[in-house]
């Protein structure tokens, strides 16, 4: 097991293995499995920004291909899946309304599932061109959760970094960039949830 680990490593932090970390990334959320484990190993892969730009590539195929999926063939099997899901359903009708401003902020917010997401949105009356360009809601989470894989990789050396003044100046960096990530992240939670509360004259 070790072996093996030890040789997909290096392939992956590889040239070729970034490209082809791209459309693992994209089935990985396309089939609804959690895109926050992944992201973080790329961050420990790949360092933050490095990163965060191969998940934010992977991420926007991945949505897309759900979201052409939720609007054609599995249109019916989405729908019967938020159902029973009144948050979802709420996220729906309100996309409905207000269109490419909801779409952003609830990719903004970490409380809504991104994979699911994908799919639901292809049941509203979004256009595929907003919602292309709402993908660029995703960038903060993404590079919130690739901070978090590279900082993980980091404390693996902390020894290293304890005795090396400029690797405790990176770290201190990075940490206050998660800090701040994850205060924009929370602040727009709550414009989300207002909005969608707005946007539902029932609530």
């Amino acid at each position: 097991m070790d072996s093996f680990i030890h040789n997909v490593i290096p392939f992956f932090q590889s040239e070729i293995g970034k490209i082809f970390f791209i459309p693992i990334y994209a089935l990985w959320v396309t089939i609804l499995l959690p895109g926050v484990w992944a992201s973080m190993l790329a961050g420990a892969l790949y360092g933050t920004w490095m990163g965060s730009l191969i998940v934010f590539l992977g991420a926007c195929l991945g949505a897309e291909v759900s979201f052409l999926l939720g609007r054609t063939v599995l249109r019916e099997w989405v729908r019967k899946i938020i159902e029973n899901k009144p948050k979802m359903i709420a996220i729906e009708k309100a996309i409905n309304q207000e269109g490419l401003k909801l779409i952003i902020l609830t990719r903004l917010s970490p409380v809504f599932p991104f994979s699911i997401l994908n799919f639901l949105y292809g049941l509203t009356k979004v256009t595929f061109k907003d919602y292309t360009i709402g993908l660029v809601g995703i960038l903060p989470g993404t590079i919130l959760f690739c901070n978090l894989g590279a900082l993980a990789g980091t404390i693996t050396e902390f020894n290293k970094v304890l005795t090396n003044n400029q690797g405790m100046e990176a770290l201190l960096i990075r940490l206050a960039g998660l800090l701040s990530t994850l205060i924009v992240i929370l602040i727009v939670s709550k414009s989300t949830k207002k909005a969608l509360q707005e946007s539902d004259p029932s609530k």
